[in-house]
């Protein structure tokens, strides 16, 4: 339910109302919007009689929120959700651009592609240390030993870090490296790492599964957010169709759904979402224009030889002749790099 207090209500007053609720057994999550307290209140919501707490002092309304992603929900919070990350306000006009190798291979390669990236004008660099690959015979990633040379890398040139955490034991440990905790399409659905970086004091980055509607999604968004962790990056990187020309079909459709239904930012990865270099920018591009609000995009100095997806990473020089298209597309929106 969503119990909303009137205009002017005082802090010790709403927290009565919180506190009068929470002894009925309910869970209260609490955001304010024009002024207004608005209370969320989970749980077995039979334990109370709505017809009378519509009348406790304070309380102006009380209803129900007519989606199963409570606390994701524009009902809930109405306005957009702002995670700032290092230079980057993710969620507003500014654009969020990450960029970086898929995987981190050593120093000369992480420091050779924090630069251009950063030239280019990212403002969050991506690298992977703990690879889920399909082989198990596949690159692995360089684990903790990844995570120091990715944060060295992105420290040298004024970058915020964004890398996968695959298992709720390395949640910790990699919080200790990168500013932005991903969760790729495999863990989407893995409750216990939901819950887990719930807890934490990050934000977080949730792909969408390979095959998950919109609703799965935000209800995956929606555990982590129950936990404690309002800071969630929403990433479209493209679900698994008939389609064979490309490694996924990127799902467009999403962002403007998504930022209907929901307050996160959300943000594309076309890499994943096409696997071919000569697809990322159009539909980079494309992404901006349906309203992304930033990009994720893979970048390699020589892909031919990348330990791991260089069929979809753009060279150095094409991310920049990239950057410098959304800088355009972007003021014609309103918005910025």
């Amino acid at each position: 339910m969503l119990i909303l207090l009137k205009k002017g209500t005082p802090e010790a007053s709403a927290g009565l109302v919180a506190s009068r609720l929470r002894m009925a057994g309910l869970a209260v999550h609490r955001t304010d919007h024009q002024g207004q307290v608005r209370l969320a209140a989970m749980g077995d919501t039979t334990a109370l009689d709505w017809d009378e707490v519509r009348n406790w002092p304070d309380v102006e309304a009380a209803q129900k929120i007519p989606v199963p992603f409570k606390l994701v929900s524009r009902t809930f919070h109405p306005q957009d959700t702002v995670i700032t990350v290092g230079r980057c306000a993710i969620g507003s006009d500014q654009l969020a651009l990450m960029a970086g190798p898929c995987s981190i291979e050593g120093e000369a390669q992480a420091f050779e592609i924090a630069e251009q990236v950063a030239k280019a004008g990212a403002t969050v660099m991506r690298g992977g240390a703990f690879k889920p690959r399909t082989s198990p015979y596949s690159f692995q990633g360089l684990g903790e030993e990844g995570l120091k040379i990715l944060r060295r890398a992105a420290d040298a040139f004024g970058l915020a870090v964004v890398s996968e955490v695959i298992d709720t034991q390395q949640v910790s440990m990699v919080a200790r490296y990168a500013d932005i905790l991903q969760l790729g399409a495999r863990n989407m659905q893995n409750y216990a790492l939901l819950h887990e970086v719930g807890h934490a004091e990050k934000p977080v980055l949730l792909k969408r599964g390979l095959a998950a509607t919109i609703e799965e999604w935000l209800m995956s968004a929606e555990h982590i957010l129950s936990s404690g962790n309002s800071q969630v990056i929403l990433c479209e990187r493209g679900i698994r169709t008939f389609e064979t020309y490309t490694r996924n079909t990127l799902d467009l459709n999403a962002i403007p759904v998504v930022r209907e239904l929901s307050h996160l930012p959300v943000i594309v990865d076309p890499s994943h979402g096409t696997g071919i270099r000569n697809k990322v920018a159009p539909m980079a591009r494309a992404a901006i224009a349906a309203g992304a609000d930033g990009l994720l995009i893979e970048v390699h100095h020589d892909p031919d030889h990348a330990l791991s997806d260089g069929a979809q990473s753009l060279y150095p020089a094409q991310y920049a002749d990239l950057v410098g298209q959304i800088r355009t597309i972007a003021t014609v929106l309103g918005r910025r790099v």
